[in-house]
């Protein structure tokens, strides 16, 4: 992940804090529980890897289902918040995911990567490692932007190129303009099986509560898919040695 995707996130951890959690409908009738359904399996007494963990939502979600959480992020701040929000009850650190992970083959039963990737421009090595340190059978779960959104709000010339955009977020407390990679589905698929077994390729639709918390961004999902959810099992013979 680069310096400045590091430094941004630092500076909107007050954001993933307070308004993403409380008051982001996106996240809290949207993504999360599609990510959590699709998990549909039995985490206790497991190890799971939050990568791109941000302010621990994920990690914490999973502590209370008895996992043994392990989250890992390149900005600084978001692993200090994190930490301060399990209080002890997870590990926690600073790493960048595009470099070597610093654990061993085989350490966690389940991946979990929520709007993330798409920070990275190349998720070859990223994947690799996820494979590694994954145990045969285990479960990568992963969440990002989706491809026909980015492709039509950003009125991109050639759909089947890897194309960094831009926007600018106004959240609460900051306005910060944010960068990020737009893929086509064909890549993200590639690249996902290129590593593992593909189980669930999902486009989530919002809770009906979301109709009644926030009507209009409920029909603007209903016509337009935001995100982009895979599924994902790593086979017991491996395709690649890290």
């Amino acid at each position: 992940m680069s310096d400045t995707t590091r430094e941004i996130y630092d500076q909107l951890v007050s954001t993933y804090q307070n308004d993403v959690d409380n008051g982001s409908p996106y996240n809290a009738y949207y993504e999360r529980p599609a990510m959590m359904e699709a998990l549909s399996c039995s985490i206790k007494g497991k190890r799971v890897l939050d990568a791109g963990c941000a302010a621990g939502w994920y990690a914490a979600e999973c502590v209370k289902q008895g996992a043994v959480v392990t989250g890992v992020d390149s900005s600084p701040r978001m692993i200090e918040v994190a930490r301060e929000r399990l209080a002890g009850k997870g590990t926690f650190l600073c790493h960048d995911m595009q470099d070597t992970l610093p654990f061993e083959e085989d350490s966690f039963d389940v991946i979990i990567s929520s709007l993330t990737l798409h920070y990275l421009e190349n998720w070859t090595q990223t994947f690799q490692e996820f494979q590694r340190v994954l145990k045969p059978g285990g479960i990568f779960l992963f969440s990002v932007h989706h491809p026909f959104m980015d492709f039509t709000r950003f009125e991109c010339e050639n759909y089947f190129e890897t194309t960094l955009l831009k926007e600018t977020w106004h959240k609460p407390t900051i306005t910060i303009d944010v960068s990020f990679y737009r893929r086509p589905l064909q890549q993200i698929i590639q690249e996902t099986t290129s590593f593992f077994r593909l189980e669930q390729l999902i486009e989530p639709k919002p809770q009906e509560v979301m109709r009644e918390v926030d009507e209009k961004a409920y029909h603007y999902l209903m016509r337009n898919p935001h995100f982009l959810i895979v599924r994902a099992v790593n086979e017991k013979e491996r395709k690649h040695n890290g």
